[in-house]
């Protein structure tokens, strides 16, 4: 199991849009296969700032995903209303 985190800080409109493509596919985000969870927060202190956490079977899960058309057509969209480059990482549970 694997805990996938990506932070994106957004321009004002970039984060409407963000906020209504994410409202609109979020069951069928969290239902592809090997996803096991999908949330998102807003950050703290930061606007138009938002962090998606989610957990995947494993990373080739995930890897499928971000190959998937449903990923390709959300991330196409919002990239170009970034203010800044999105962080993400991944984390594995060691114990």
């Amino acid at each position: 199991m694997i805990t996938r985190i990506v932070q994106m800080h957004f321009t004002d409109e970039g984060s409407e849009l963000f906020l209504e493509l994410f409202k609109k596919h979020r069951v069928a985000m969290a239902s592809v296969e090997g996803c096991h969870s999908l949330e998102m927060f807003s950050v703290a202190d930061k606007p138009f700032s938002y962090a998606t956490i989610s957990k995947w079977e494993s990373a080739t899960h995930l890897e499928k995903y971000r190959q998937s058309e449903l990923f390709n057509t959300i991330w196409k969209k919002i990239k170009p209303t970034f203010a800044s480059k999105a962080e993400a990482f991944t984390l594995v549970k060691t114990d």
